[in-house]
């Protein structure tokens, strides 16, 4: 039997058969566990899998399809390993806010890197518009600018005020979608006002350091009724990169790539080297200074990953 992975919390997965829309408990056989893998989990939400079925309905999953993406975070205790989040993304929606909680640059940059790394479309919601000021409003302006010059699609949103929900709703119909961005930036609320059924909780900011409690502890697929899904996942406080030479980085910042071509020389990685186009394009502001500052560190970890 073909199933999807609908939610995950460790030890059990729970499998919808597209089939007949039935949803099955299900657990995995021995040998996943013994593929060699720098991944904590073997299965995620998102993932297609054969399974089989054995006395009280308990389903065993045999086999996982290839993925066609996947997105990866840092483990929180294992500094070496890595979670994937969510696998088969079709659009993954980045929730950045200016303020209620302020949204790091650098974990912008990291987030779409890895959408570059792993052939995942990539969206930019600009939340929470309805509580900002005029020159708040500008300084989101200027931010989204530099992103849309680099080639990224953006949006200006609120799930109080339905500022563009239609426009969402539009662009996540009949597609996998996952929400990211820092707790409390308003991923929950957002899933809720796009589908008022699902009643996700919400988390609180907290008034002591402005930042939002995390309420998932588990992914899980929820279905839109204007048809897709999305995957709701726990707080994600860095994304990472697995299997990712430190010559490939610049790939992913697309802005680098294309200027890295001026460079004298053609294996140039940007850091010290002589005429090198990229630097002179940071120095000159052409360049994000945030932008760079994390292609920088993805360099060292992918440096610091390929010892291991």
């Amino acid at each position: 039997m073909k199933g999807l992975i609908t939610k995950s919390t460790g030890s059990w997965y729970q499998v919808l058969e597209t089939e007949t829309g039935r949803f099955f408990e299900a657990r995995i056989r021995g040998k996943f566990k013994l593929i060699k893998t720098r991944l904590t989990n073997p299965l995620a939400v998102g993932d297609w899998v054969e399974f089989s079925l054995e006395q009280d309905d308990v389903a065993w999953i045999t086999k996982i399809e290839p993925r066609k993406n996947y997105l990866i975070r840092k483990s929180v205790n294992l500094s070496k390993e890595s979670h994937i989040i969510a696998s088969n993304i079709d659009v993954a929606c980045f929730l950045f806010t200016l303020k209620h909680p302020e949204t790091s640059l650098g974990f912008l940059d990291r987030f779409l890197a890895c959408c570059e790394a792993y052939s995942i479309k990539p969206l930019i919601l600009f939340n929470k518009m309805d509580v900002l000021n005029s020159d708040e409003n500008e300084k989101v302006e200027n931010i989204e600018s530099l992103y849309r010059e680099i080639g990224y699609e953006t949006l200006e949103i609120s799930s109080y005020s339905k500022l563009n929900l239609d426009v969402v709703q539009n662009t996540l119909k009949d597609k996998v979608s996952v929400f990211f961005g820092h707790s409390g930036s308003g991923k929950s609320t957002l899933v809720n006002a796009l589908e008022p059924e699902l009643n996700l909780k919400t988390s609180e900011i907290s008034e002591t350091h402005l930042k939002g409690k995390h309420t998932t502890t588990f992914a899980q697929m929820h279905f839109w009724h204007f048809g897709g899904s999305v995957i709701d996942t726990p707080g994600v406080r860095e994304f990472a990169m697995i299997d990712v030479e430190k010559e490939e980085i610049q790939h992913y910042f697309p802005e680098i790539f294309e200027i890295g071509r001026n460079c004298k020389f053609h294996n140039c990685l940007h850091i010290n080297e002589p005429k090198c186009a990229v630097l002179q394009s940071v120095e000159s502001g052409e360049i994000e200074d945030s932008r760079y500052f994390t292609y920088l560190k993805l360099m060292e970890e992918a440096e610091e990953n390929s010892g291991k």
